[in-house]
């Protein structure tokens, strides 16, 4: 994969600094840049450099540079370190202002599986998979699994940076669970290969970060704040919480989405991802919940806040890439000033994704998230 082209000045300087190597030039924003109106912290040019600079502990550029001026490999260029620092801090302050709305119903009483439980039920996020299932047409599936593959490429790769960051029930858990999404010892069952041969089936580019160019800043959002709570230590009740919820909200909207695949003539190839994660993700409840989640919080009590904020992050976040897909196919109405909540943190700006849930389809009382 190749350096994205930058949509501002934020993703302008780092790419260019990766491009030629001279990270020595590098500015870390300011908090002033983020103060007001000239930087959103939700829009394409902060989430493109900040999905930029979390590239390089993934699969990296082909065409950045192997040696920086100070000698080191971008991925831990000290100027690249301090240049993403900023962003990061902008965003997490934006993130933990979208989900407090979330976090305040959660009841105060019960087991973390419970309370997370609640946190899901109580979402009631953009019907996208009922949308795909019944009523979207060809082009609108393909422009979804376009979309969805910056993730779904590397599919878990987030989640393996948290396996070194604990210890005893939740690292064997984990552990199990990641061993099925990499194929449980079979390449060719690898989640990520299953979607890439989905996307050759439909007829599309099923290159690592083909699509990076029309993916919107929401998606490229969704994918940070995998990376954000998965890399830093701090954060690794988060990022199980994170994928507590992603795993609760994955087995009914994959049904509907392989449904809708088929409704519409793509075919089996293209619906076997989905249909593979029917049946996996409903165990894998059940494992993130009990098995990760609360074994993580009996041992160290003191990460239930991030466990709940991390499967916050997930439903509020990924809800608003939802909404911003289906604006786009005009199928939901954009959320009007009186109805809608922004991301604004003191650090952020304040305009942001469009993060209250819109009014669900008659009997749409089922949770609801992109596969």
């Amino acid at each position: 994969m190749r350096l994205p082209a930058a949509r501002g000045p934020i993703s302008s300087a780092l790419v260019t600094a990766l491009r030629t190597g001279r990270t020595d030039e590098l500015v870390p924003p300011s908090a002033d840049d983020f103060a007001g109106p000239r930087t959103d912290v939700w829009g394409d040019d902060v989430q493109l450099a900040l999905w930029t600079a979390y590239e390089l502990h993934y699969r990296g550029f082909d065409d950045a540079v192997e040696a920086t001026a100070s000698g080191s490999d971008p991925e831990w260029d000290p100027a690249v370190l301090a240049f993403r620092a900023p962003l990061e801090r902008a965003f997490e302050a934006a993130v933990r202002e979208a989900v407090a709305p979330a976090l305040a119903e959660v009841p105060d009483r019960g087991g973390v599986a419970e309370r997370l439980g609640a946190l899901v039920e109580a979402d009631d996020g953009p019907p996208l998979s009922r949308h795909l299932q019944r009523k979207a047409d060809r082009e609108q599936l393909l422009d979804f699994l376009r979309e969805r593959s910056l993730y779904h490429l590397k599919e878990s790769d987030p989640s393996a940076f948290v396996l070194g960051r604990v210890d005893g029930r939740p690292k064997v858990a984990l552990a199990e669970l990641l061993y099925d999404e990499y194929g449980s010892g079979r390449p060719h069952r690898l989640h990520s290969l299953l979607y890439a041969e989905a996307l050759r089936a439909a007829g599309l580019d099923a290159s690592y970060g083909a699509y990076l160019a029309e993916t919107s800043a929401a998606t490229l959002a969704s994918n940070n704040v995998m990376s954000l709570f998965a890399l830093h230590h701090r954060l690794r009740g988060a990022a199980l919480g994170h994928l507590a919820a992603f795993e609760a909200t994955s087995t009914d909207p994959c049904r509907r989405i392989a449904a809708g695949i088929e409704r519409v003539g793509l075919g089996d190839a293209v619906a076997d991802y989905f249909h593979e994660h029917v049946e996996a993700d409903a165990v894998h409840e059940q494992v993130v919940l009990g098995d990760i989640c609360g074994a993580l919080v009996q041992e160290e009590p003191d990460l239930l806040d991030d466990v709940l904020l991390g499967a916050a992050a997930c439903l509020v976040v990924d809800g608003a890439a939802n909404r911003v897909l289906m604006e786009a196919w005009g199928v939901l109405e954009p959320a009007g000033p009186a109805e809608a909540t922004t991301a604004t943190t003191a650090t952020a700006a304040p305009t942001g994704p469009t993060l209250v849930p819109s009014q669900r389809e008659a009997g749409a009382d089922e949770r609801e998230r992109v596969a």
